[in-house]
């Protein structure tokens, strides 16, 4: 008769298995890493859309509001709301509220040229407005329409989460930074702005209207593109 030796190491492993979780079960089945990420993810962006549409619906219930009593609608936002790249406006136009998506006609075209000048097709980042009602007339919203709308503005970017922050245009400057300069005093620098303790890189500079009515200007903002491209080069993004 062959005597049968206990493997004292396996009990006490079974021991504290069963002293953990008693209805522990073991599996020979690999574990799908690939879909499980695949699960989060989809639950990080439907957590992402839902959080922008109740945003959405807090900008919608203002009240007393000039902006939304004179204009066809809110414009919110446009492409890929997991970019890593967030790009900010003044106010909505005639062209926006015909589509319902920023920077559209004219504009929206030369943004395109200014984007893929650095190799970016527009649909990969994420682009709002400072302010999202269209003003009358096109006027640039006032120091306190801006502030009003900002804190919805902050908590927009804190949905995104973005890893760079683009602002084009003096009225994005304003809302973001609180600056009033003279944006030409301003832009093609790289600034840091902290939102619900976390640090946003971000660079101001000419808004694509702006550039339209002075075209002179557009070697300072290709100037700003390169500095932008170089900054995704340095954190390593891809987009």
């Amino acid at each position: 008769m062959t005597k049968k030796y206990l493997n004292q190491n396996d009990k006490y492993v079974n021991n504290l298995i069963n002293s953990i979780e008693p209805d522990f079960i073991f599996t020979s089945k690999p574990i799908n890493r690939f879909k499980n990420a695949e699960i989060e993810d989809k639950n990080f962006k439907k957590n992402k859309f839902e959080q922008l549409t109740n945003l959405k619906k807090r900008i919608n219930s203002i009240e007393d509001c000039n902006l939304k009593e004179n204009s066809k609608g809110l414009i919110m936002g446009g492409g890929d709301i997991d970019s890593p790249v967030m790009l900010i406006g003044e106010a909505p136009g005639f062209d926006e509220e015909g589509t319902g998506l920023p920077f559209s006609g004219k504009v929206g075209a030369l943004l395109d040229k200014m984007l893929m000048a650095i190799n970016i097709k527009r649909e990969k980042i994420y682009s709002t407005y400072s302010v999202n009602f269209r003003t009358p007339e096109d006027r640039k919203p006032t120091n306190v329409e801006i502030k009003r709308y900002s804190k919805f503005l902050k908590e927009h970017i804190s949905i995104i989460n973005p890893n760079i922050i683009i602002l084009m245009g003096s009225t994005a400057m304003e809302a973001i930074t609180g600056s009033v300069s003279k944006i030409s005093n301003e832009r093609g620098k790289w600034k840091e702005i902290i939102i619900r303790n976390k640090t946003f890189p971000l660079m101001v500079t000419f808004s694509p209207s702006y550039l339209i009515r002075f075209p002179e200007n557009k070697r300072y903002s290709w100037e700003d593109l390169k500095k932008i491209k170089q900054k995704i080069q340095n954190l390593n993004i891809k987009i």
